[in-house]
């Protein structure tokens, strides 16, 4: 047995640590971490790179037409997206026709082209030819249920067609020249009959009477409201597929002629009127912008337009028994 002051004992000396770290517990998940925030703003910038291609591509697209040549700023009020949905990056490509197709100058199966078919035109001047106009907007009103949004009255200058709002439907969205989607699909679906007429019309834009709190000459006002929405009226019509030449006007009235004028805000004063013309009356407001037929010649540089001889002497016939009676009183 040895004893503690043996020379020949062995010491085992057994090293310990000097206590845990805070690092200790999570090792290197904080590299995965890490690595993976990495990772998702990598692929956030990726998005981000995707959608801003997909824009400018998409503007290209809206300000080239497929001749190449830019687009006119004239042609429409705004333009539509292109391509999908908003926010998809996936582009839509128009599918090519298959089978037998009605529309016009389609391919028929012999290799022959389809003949068109041009409807025949309609010119609504008579009272009866108006009021038989004004029974087919009503029931067109009647389909998006905005019947209690239409009026029409038949005048001695053709029909006069009115699309108001009311308290539970508004034609446009407040304060813009944007149109709520029943007032949309509505005015396309008059394009058509639109389309069949000889009749030219004016369209002419009204506000209520509440004013913008920029009052200055050049500021936003209800001038330039009302004739944005009926500029954007026209394009409605004109996407419907009207004829660009049934228009003979496009007015902006702002609130000058109110249908009531007790209330500032009334809801029927915000309205989009179509005014469809007879053939006699869309001539004479036609000539009052045109160039003048009958002129005469004031001074070198000044033309006059002279009125009609025969009109002249009808006044004459008029106006002499009257003269005659001032001159010579009994």
């Amino acid at each position: 047995m040895l004893k503690p002051h043996d020379k020949g004992h062995d010491q085992t000396i057994v090293k310990r640590g000097g206590g845990k770290h805070a690092h200790d517990e999570h090792g290197g998940a904080w590299k995965v971490a890490f690595a993976d925030f990495c990772l998702a703003l990598s692929c956030l910038f990726l998005v981000l790179w995707l959608m801003a291609s997909r824009n400018t591509e998409s503007l290209q697209q809206i300000l080239t037409e497929a001749d190449g040549a830019k687009t006119d700023q004239g042609k429409g009020v705004m333009p539509e997206q292109v391509g999908g949905p908003r926010g998809s990056l996936i582009e839509r490509f128009p599918m090519p026709r298959t089978g037998n197709s009605d529309a016009p100058g389609a391919q028929l199966a012999s290799g022959e082209a389809s003949p068109v078919v041009t409807p025949a035109k309609v010119t609504y001047d008579s009272p009866q030819d108006l009021q038989a106009l004004s029974k087919a907007l009503t029931q067109m009103s009647a389909e998006f249920g905005l019947t209690s949004n239409l009026e029409n009255v038949v005048t001695p200058y053709g029909l006069r067609v009115m699309l108001h709002d009311t308290d539970h439907q508004g034609m446009f969205v407040r304060g813009s020249a944007v149109p709520t989607d029943k007032f949309r699909a509505l005015l396309r679906k008059m394009g058509p009959l639109f389309a069949r007429m000889e009749n030219q019309m004016l369209i002419v834009g009204h506000t209520d009477s509440l004013q913008y709190a920029d009052t200055s000459y050049s500021a936003f006002s209800n001038w330039t409201l009302s004739s944005n929405r009926a500029m954007s009226a026209r394009a409605q019509l004109l996407a419907g597929s009207m004829n660009p030449e049934s228009v003979l006007q496009v007015v902006g009235m702002a609130d000058r002629a109110p249908l009531d004028a007790k209330r500032a805000d009334a809801g029927v004063n915000r309205r989009i009127e179509l005014l469809i013309l007879t053939t006699g009356q869309a001539k004479t407001i036609a000539a009052m912008f045109g160039v003048p037929n009958n002129k005469a010649a004031l001074t070198e540089e000044i033309d006059t337009a002279l009125p009609d001889n025969s009109v002249l002497q009808k006044l004459r016939e008029r106006l002499l028994p009257h003269a005659d009676k001032q001159v010579h009183p009994r």
